[in-house]
Formats: C-alpha cells, structure tokens, sequence
C-alpha cells in the first residue's frame, strides 16, 4: 500500500474518486458546444456502451464482492439475494414518488407543477445517487482496487450519458449550449453525496458490507434496465446499441481486470 492509500485516507479517497466520476458527465458533455445534433445511431450505440460497462461494473466490482465477503452458503446467498431486491425496490420507490421526467417514459413520479427542465434534472439526479453509492461501497473494507474500479466505470458510463443529457436539453427544451453543459455538469456532482453515504454505511455498520454491496447493484441494475436500455431500444437502433453493450461490458471486464 502506497503512504496514501491508508485507512485514515479513505472518506477522501473515496469522495474524490465519485468527484471524477461524476465531473466525467460534465467532459462528456463538451460537445454541445461544436455540434447541432448527435446522429441517433450515434447516440444509441454510446447510451449501450455505457449499459454495457455499468453492467460489468455492477458484476464485478459489487455483486462479485458481495459474494466473497458474505462468507458464502446459505447465509450469503439470502444477503445476496436481499440486498439486489432491496435496491432494486428502494429505487423503484423513489422513481414512482419524486417528480420527474424521462424522454422515454415521459412524466413520473407526482407531479408538483416544476418546470420540465427541473423535471429532467430530477431523473438524471436519481440515476446517479446509486452511482455514488456503489463507489462509496466499493471503497467499503479498503479494497481500493475495487472502488477505483468502480469509479473508473461509472466515470466511463458518465461520458455518453452527459452527452445525452445536454443534448436533450439542448434540442427538446431549447436551452442554450452553455445552460445545457452546466446542468449536464451538475447532475453528476450528486454521485460524491451517494459515495458519501455509501462510505458512511459501510464503514459505521462493517458487519452489513455485503448488504450494501449488494443493495448498490440492485440499484445499478434497476436504472439499466429501467432508464438506459429501453432508451437505446426506442429509434429502431437497437441492434447496433446491443453490440454497443457488449463492447462496453468487454472493455470494463479488460480494466476491471488490470486495475486488480
């Protein structure tokens, strides 16, 4: 272990790690700037890119983990099991009950009256707090190298998405390309507070790691399923988003495998 990498260095480690991650939504995001449009073929082999890594992160750097650490057998296997339908269905919760808006789904949650553009930063923010989580639980145990992981995936996986995000604001709201960069930029800076809570979690209650390393990739999996996919499905593109998918869950299995 490197004279940083040490368990006093960790809450810190672990929140710049989700900084960057988050920040990638923003690097992402810069093409708004150069361009009108991002053709739809484009953008749906990108959007399955990015499924294709959050899926490999989500295998490797949390279920996996959550396997080793649980102790296996029958007990394991329950917190396992648990621990993905628990996040799934906390993330299930939150996306019926807080107002926002999906460009595939439209209109979710209750609605208060907000502006569409509220709406839309709501869904991204939503999408990306279990992100935050999972590096944040990643990092439980000081394993590093499987945080690092995670927040190199998720970072990866922040990229195209950013890019969607300003897009979309850019062509369906009519917002300027600097607004539309800006917001894109923010929405990812919600993944330090999920690390933040995941660390606080794992750290405070170490016993229940497994849980939380579980409870973060049900989480993970819920917004790839829900939100990710269904968005690469709806232009006819899917055959392209689908090998998109599999080249990003390629890749991540690559640096997952050289980080470690």
């Amino acid at each position: 272990m490197t004279n940083w990498l040490t368990p006093q260095n960790l809450t810190l480690i672990g929140l710049l790690a989700s900084l960057a991650a988050g920040l990638s939504a923003g690097l992402g995001a810069i093409p708004v700037f150069f361009t009108k449009k991002i053709p739809d073929k484009i953008s749906n082999a990108m959007l399955g890119f990015a499924a294709g890594v959050m899926l490999a992160a989500t295998s490797f750097s949390l279920v996996v983990p959550a396997i080793e650490k649980s102790g296996g057998g029958i007990n394991g296997a329950v917190t396992i099991l648990l621990g993905i339908v628990l996040g799934g269905v906390f993330l299930d919760y939150i996306d019926k009950t807080l107002p926002h808006f999906h460009a595939v789904t439209g209109m979710e949650g209750k609605n208060k009256g907000l502006s569409r553009i509220w709406l839309f930063i709501i869904a991204i923010t939503i999408h990306n707090f279990p992100e935050g989580l999972a590096v944040g639980a990643g990092f439980g145990g000081f394993d590093y190298a499987n945080g690092f992981a995670l927040a190199i995936g998720i970072g990866v996986h922040n990229m195209p998405e950013g890019l969607a995000v300003a897009m979309a604001l850019k062509m369906q709201e009519n917002t300027t390309p600097a607004k539309a960069f800006g917001v894109a930029l923010l929405t990812g800076l919600v993944e330090p507070v999920g690390a933040l809570f995941g660390l606080a979690l794992t750290q405070l209650a170490r016993p229940i790691l497994p849980l939380t390393l579980a409870f973060a990739a049900g989480a993970m999996l819920f917004v790839i399923s829900d939100e990710i996919i269904p968005e690469t499905h709806r232009r006819g593109f899917q055959r392209i988003a689908t090998y998109g998918v599999l080249i990003g869950f390629a890749i991540m299995t690559i640096l997952d495998t050289i980080i470690r």
